[in-house]
């Protein structure tokens, strides 16, 4: 069966640049949280967040972004 539509999670793929120099594509960032006067300024803090959480698991330290944009999109 279907799902509804408007019941389905949206999300904003980013690609995202490292100090280090690498790269990750398609970073997933709810939509709702984007937009409004701050723009994709909260996807910062939220692939941050994700990284974090990452870095916990693994037992690596989480890199610092340089850049990031949507994907397809412009640098932001």
């Amino acid at each position: 069966m279907a799902n509804k539509p408007g019941t389905q999670a949206r999300f904003v793929l980013f690609d995202v640049l490292y100090d280090d120099g690498s790269r990750r594509s398609n970073r997933k960032v709810p939509a709702e949280l984007l937009g409004g006067l701050d723009g994709d300024l909260p996807a910062r803090k939220e692939i941050e967040d994700q990284d974090n959480e990452i870095a916990k698991a693994s037992g690596k330290a989480a890199l610092s972004i340089t850049s990031m944009e949507r994907a397809g999109g412009k640098k932001r």
